[in-house]
């Protein structure tokens, strides 16, 4: 890959007053090439009345913008920009990148990705390009150059939206130019071919190495690939698309360097593709998009993406690109939201720190692949629920313009998101191919949820020093970097509670000797000698009421410093230890050898909470009704109350002043099913006094 202009700098914007008071950001895609020029202005009427305030603009306007090769026809989006901006509406201009024009792909079959078996992905959808293909990246730079030249003194453009989900659909490239690319990335990574060997383990099966060209992708194989291969593909992956990134940064930087930068992440997404947390460095500001999981379990999920895109974004606001109005179009069966979640999944974003609140799309598409996809005007036009609820939430999100710009502030316990324990976790070729790691994270947020404990979810390099409790569940990638860290955290004072599957590999994906759990064997106190994963339909129950359906382990204790906090009450494990804890310098180490049903994880929490007020429940949660989200500044607190349930629930005011309409008297606050209640409760300064960990930031488009 070809080296770029390094990453731009965190830059602080702040409001020059020509956009009024602070205020929280609306809006959605916009595409208006979707519809004819008397449907622009009706646009403008019905955003204005519900309150939008930005749009994504272009995304998917390449084969408009470059007719043909090199002929440009900017004129109808010069009309659209400057219709948006005389009716106060920003701009998140996109570089148009995300899919090239039917015309490039003729001219240039060379830049279609390849998959692993070596089948040729064909134009028809989108995003139908190599990461590594240098002809796309010199076709793409040029649209680009273009667009940043030509609109980067507008004043109503306040961000450059670089690309679209990045790697949504040709993340693995297997082609030509990904091998040669790869093999770049392994010389700069590797000393040598003889570390490359060590790091692979490739005297397995035949695979030594003895000329960097007889290095390809992982394509499809008769057998399991070389895992080393597999994980380091993985990462260079990660990273082309990250260079990709990069490459067009460098041009916005050098055409309009005082315009922030960003590119939507897609966090939680099923495919965990990209190691995000190598990616903030590259944007000025974080921004995500997130699509909720219909049924049991959605809301959480939301939440756990939400809170953790507030983690990449260290504790700074951050923008929600893309979420829907209601239903999707890509599952099996698209549900419809039901009245409040739209104002409900909006807000629960805003809690961990989003300073804005965008959609997928403005208009419902009458045509394409997306055109059952709800947006925030849907094929029913105006009068319709979904519109009035769009227009009701923009009312909401204007009540709320004091926290624009506010920061999050640290709970005292922490869940360690690692994207590279992710991949090799549900690798192929291993114990069991049930285990899903994000499904296991998600389980001990809810499960702290449930019992009222605020929790941030933070990327696995994140500093974590200044917890009290941090949960690492199924960390299963541990360097000796990260096991230092792991084990001074314990020494310093604090309570780490790790679950199964963890500590087995290093950085290579090779196993660490002497038995499990690996790398953290010592710190934890416990050895096992081998995994006892359970078959479809089986259960194993605990002594403490517990059960397990996926994974147990055959625990030993190494020593009489590790007490037994549960055992294995049946079949070949009963009288086993399956919950343990240690003392390690000052501070306590939990292990967890099986997957806990969500009684489970409830009962073990609450044991836990005995001896750690840390995982005492909020008393403002109703005893986990409510998620309790925060956020502030120099001289407010804002508390989010945030309804899990269907039914209206009271919580204790604590001084605050409710922020948006609700039910209240001086000493509670009444929030109604599914609803979000905003308080603040002023506090001159002393937030910065209690939490030093706190930073202040302007909201990243106050500019």
């Amino acid at each position: 890959m070809t080296p770029h202009a390094s990453a731009p700098a965190q830059h602080r914007w702040v409001n020059d007053g020509s956009l009024g008071p602070g205020r929280l950001r609306y809006g959605a895609d916009y595409n208006p090439e979707q519809w004819p020029r008397e449907v622009w202005r009706e646009d403008m009427r019905l955003m204005r009345q519900a309150g939008v305030n930005i749009v994504s603009l272009g995304i998917f306007s390449w084969a408009l913008l470059e007719p043909r090769p090199g002929e440009w026809d900017f004129a109808w989006l010069d009309e659209v920009i400057g219709l948006l901006h005389e009716n106060g509406i920003d701009i998140d201009l996109a570089t148009a990148t995300a899919s090239p024009p039917p015309w490039l792909t003729r001219l240039h079959p060379e830049v279609l990705p390849v998959t692993d078996d070596g089948s040729v992905l064909h134009p028809g959808g989108r995003q139908h390009w190599r990461p590594t293909s240098p002809v796309f990246r010199s076709y793409a730079l040029r649209l680009v150059r273009q667009i940043a030249e030509r609109y980067a003194d507008h004043p109503a453009v306040v961000a450059w939206h670089i690309s679209n989900e990045l790697g949504c659909h040709n993340v693995y490239d297997y082609s030509d130019d990904a091998a040669r690319a790869f093999r770049a990335w392994l010389r700069d990574r590797y000393a040598s071919l003889d570390d490359l060997n060590e790091a692979w383990g490739t005297a397995f099966w035949s695979q030594h190495l003895t000329d960097w060209e007889d290095i390809v992708p992982p394509r499809i194989a008769p057998t399991h690939v070389n895992p080393g291969r597999q994980l380091d593909f993985e990462r260079f992956s990660s990273d082309a698309l990250r260079d990709y990134l990069r490459a067009e940064n460098a041009v916005l930087a050098e055409v309009a360097p005082t315009i922030p930068r960003t590119t939507n992440f897609m966090v939680t997404e099923v495919f965990p593709s990209i190691d995000y947390a190598t990616w903030t460095a590259d944007v000025d500001f974080v921004s995500n998009d997130h699509y909720l999981r219909p049924g049991p379990g959605g809301p959480e999920e939301l939440s756990f993406s939400a809170n953790l895109t507030g983690g990449l974004a260290q504790g700074r606001p951050w923008f929600l690109m893309e979420h829907a109005t209601s239903a999707v179009n890509w599952r099996d069966v698209n549900t419809a939201k039901r009245e409040g979640d739209l104002a409900h999944d909006a807000l629960t974003h805003v809690g961990h720190g989003a300073d804005a609140v965008c959609f997928f799309q403005w208009r419902q598409s009458r045509a394409g692949g997306e055109r059952y996809h709800s947006a925030m005007v849907p094929h029913a036009g105006e009068d319709s629920r979904v519109y009035r609820d769009v227009a009701a939430l923009g009312r909401t999100l204007a009540e709320l313009a004091p926290v624009t710009g506010s920061t999050r502030v640290p709970a005292r316990v922490a869940i360690l998101f690692d994207w590279e324990s992710w991949w090799v976790a549900e690798r192929d070729s291993h114990p069991s191919n049930r285990l899903r790691y994000r499904d296991e994270a998600l389980a001990w947020y809810t499960a702290l949820l449930d019992l009222g404990v605020r929790v941030d979810v933070l990327p696995v390099g994140s500093s974590f020093d200044a917890y009290e409790v941090v949960l690492a569940p199924m960390l299963h990638v541990v360097s000796d970097t990260l096991r230092a860290r792991l084990e001074a955290f314990v020494a310093a004072g604090g309570e780490l509670v790790v679950t199964y599957f963890s500590g087995i590999v290093d950085e290579h994906d090779r196993v660490w000797l002497g038995g499990y759990p690996g790398a953290l064997r010592d710190l934890l106190g416990v050895r096992v000698e081998e995994f006892a994963p359970l078959l479809p339909g089986h259960r194993t129950a605990l002594s403490n009421g517990a059960t397990a359906s996926v994974w147990t382990e055959r625990v030993r204790l190494q020593d009489d410093t590790t007490r037994v906090l549960a055992s294995y009450a049946d079949g070949d494990l009963a009288g086993s230890p399956a919950i343990t804890r240690r003392s390690w310098g000052a501070g306590t180490a939990t292990y967890v050898a099986s997957d806990l049903d969500a009684a489970g994880l409830r009962m073990l929490l609450t044991d836990l909470s005995l001896e750690l007020p840390a995982l005492c429940g909020d008393a403002r949660s109703a005893d986990g009704a409510l998620e309790i989200a925060v956020r502030a500044d120099d001289a407010s607190e804002y508390t989010f109350l945030i309804n899990r349930t269907d039914l209206e629930v009271t919580s204790p005011l604590e001084g605050g002043i409710p922020l948006n309409p609700c039910s209240a008297d001086a000493s509670t606050v009444a929030i109604p099913p599914r609803g979000v209640v905003v308080t603040r409760t002023d506090v001159l300064g002393e937030i910065v006094e209690r939490d030093p960990r706190r930073t202040d930031a302007e909201s990243p488009l106050d500019r």
